[in-house]
């Protein structure tokens, strides 16, 4: 397996870190701008608000001196790092931080506080006295109504683009951080995702390949094992349908094998003279039975094939369960008679209708009392049984016969499997009956049991649903 899958992780993560320092580098630079420049001009503003309420109004009110006032103001910019202004309503720089005592009285040109705009800040050059950008706020002086003028504090801007490199920096060594963990949870992720897909691919290789013994190694306890378990189950499935199929073509051409043979040497027999005229009857007999036991054999294989189609449909009818029984048991009335069996058909009530479909329920009688009468006895009797439980019809065939070894109880529904003893008894069994039997059963929704005592008989119990 090609190392795609880890090399589309380790693109994708990388991708993740580009994306992201793209991201904090411009939006992220952006949005933390003007995060610092909100927070920096309502500092600003708050100080410049404060200042005008009480140092400047008391030197209106009370007669400071300027310098008095610029020694306060002049102590406080130094520890704000701002340049504080006192302005009169013309715009002349009544006191200004920046410079000593004795060199004042500066007047801006074009001075109109209307120019700033509705905003408690502005970024620019403040009326074109600064060289760089500087962040300036202005709050106006006010003493018994009237205006007396301006206080203007000014920060520069590169300290706001300071502030922004110092919260990316830390910013970012944060995020390289998280991406540290990122990277480890990849490989942890690479370790439970991608190890254990390279083990389902080479098992998947592996069954292409035809080795249905091979079995993926499950670690996982999620999606990854799950599927891992699947295909075990499913290459365990295909390696038991492989050995069924095999099974099914040596039992298919045993079975097919024996009459062809039969027929094949007694037509050779007749044709050469050594069976005689006068016997050639009795041996064309027994062809024709070889031919009838190639035509049962070839039906029930297309009966089960039938049966196995998942487009198989049933034909649901309402019918008489009890006429069915009478009237199958009758069509074995000859057989009966010869081996000196007796029917007994013990029927709950005269009428009892059933919904199933007629045919494939006279099959499955068919085929129980066909099997119940080859292994019973002379001198014996079957009973065929209906009864009403939790409303269901349960029918019952039951036999004295020879019953079935233990060992072979689970096994009689298997497709050509056959008693040991009956092959040598009765070998006219292509021992497809009872698996026909569980099908159909089965596609009606019910069950099927057999309950047997080797040497004392044998009973089948199937049930159908009674029609509403």
């Amino acid at each position: 397996m090609k190392r795609l899958l880890s090399l589309k992780f380790i693109i994708s993560f990388l991708l993740m870190i580009l994306i992201t320092f793209l991201f904090t580098s411009t939006a992220g630079s952006f949005l933390a701008e003007r995060m610092i420049l909100k927070n920096e001009s309502t500092r600003i503003y708050n100080m410049a608000s404060s200042i005008a309420a009480h140092q400047a109004a008391n030197y209106y009110k009370n007669g400071a001196s300027l310098s008095d006032l610029y020694d306060n103001l002049k102590t406080l910019s130094s520890i704000e790092g701002v340049d504080i202004w006192v302005l009169n309503p013309s715009g002349t720089i009544l006191l200004n931080t920046d410079r000593s005592m004795n060199d004042q009285s500066e007047t801006l040109e074009n001075f109109d506080p209307i120019h700033l705009g509705n905003s408690y800040y502005s970024v620019g050059d403040f009326f074109g006295y600064f060289s760089n950008e500087t962040l300036s706020v202005m709050v106006p002086i006010n003493y018994n109504l009237n205006l007396r003028g301006y206080i203007a504090i000014h920060y520069p801007y590169n300290g706001i683009i300071r502030q922004r490199e110092q919260t990316l920096s830390a910013f970012y060594k944060n995020e390289l951080i998280i991406f540290f963990f990122f990277a480890v949870i990849l490989l942890v992720l690479m370790q439970n995702i991608v190890k254990p897909l390279k083990r389902i691919t080479l098992g998947a290789k592996e069954y292409a390949s035809g080795n249905l013994a091979y079995r993926i190694p499950v670690g996982n306890n999620d999606e990854l094992g799950y599927l891992a378990n699947t295909l075990n189950y499913m290459s365990s499935e295909l390696e038991k349908t492989g050995e069924y199929q095999r099974k099914f073509i040596a039992n298919v051409s045993h079975d097919f094998r024996s009459p062809l043979t039969s027929i094949k040497g007694y037509i050779e027999a007749m044709l050469d003279g050594t069976i005689p005229v006068e016997m050639q009857e009795r041996y064309l007999r027994i062809v024709l039975n070889e031919t009838e036991r190639l035509n049962k054999l070839t039906q029930e294989m297309l009966t089960l094939n039938n049966l196995d189609n998942k487009g198989f449909m049933l034909n649901i009818t309402k019918f008489d369960i009890n006429q069915m029984i009478k009237d199958t048991a009758a069509t074995f009335e000859g057989t009966c008679t010869t081996k000196k069996i007796q029917l007994e058909l013990l029927l709950t009530e005269d009428t009892m209708m059933v919904s199933a479909d007629v045919g494939r329920i006279q099959q499955v009688l068919y085929n129980l009392l066909d099997n119940a009468i080859k292994f019973s006895p002379q001198n014996s009797s079957i009973i065929i049984e209906t009864t009403v439980r939790h409303g269901k019809i349960y029918i019952s065939v039951k036999d004295h016969g020879t019953g079935i070894p233990r060992d072979s109880l689970n096994k009689i529904w298997d497709r050509f499997y056959k008693i040991d003893a009956s092959r040598g008894k009765d070998k006219r069994g292509t021992g497809l009956g009872l698996s026909i039997v569980k099908e159909i059963i089965a596609a009606h929704g019910q069950k099927i049991d057999v309950i047997s005592t080797e040497g004392a008989g044998t009973e089948f119990i199937f049930s159908l649903n009674i029609a509403k």
